[in-house]
């Protein structure tokens, strides 16, 4: 069977796109919701409700995306292949958040 033929049309107004620091990802039983936030003040030092020092990170949703469960596959395929290309491009690999910093 053939693939089908998608024929996509960008808004000028969406065409620029919006940056976004980083991405939340949860799910409800209908769809996977992508919560793309980008940072509205420089990070601070607190205190939280357990005494521990963490870092503030005020942000802000800049877009709200929700998929079906039945693109996800999909998605991930994408995203890999992207990577793979980036890296081959760049020659640089993104760091790891959760990695330890020296």
């Amino acid at each position: 069977m053939a693939e089908d033929i998608h024929e996509i049309d960008i808004p000028e107004d969406v065409a620029p796109g919006v940056f976004a620091d980083f991405v939340g990802v949860w799910h409800t039983p209908d769809a996977f919701v992508f919560d793309f936030a980008s940072m509205v003040a420089p990070p601070e030092e607190a205190t939280n409700e357990l005494g521990e020092q963490v870092t503030r990170l005020q942000s802000r949703i800049v877009s709200r995306v929700r998929v079906p469960p039945a693109q996800i596959l999909e998605i991930m395929k994408a995203l890999n292949h992207q990577l793979d290309a980036w890296e081959q491009e760049t020659g640089n690999r993104p760091s790891d958040p959760a990695a330890p910093q020296d």
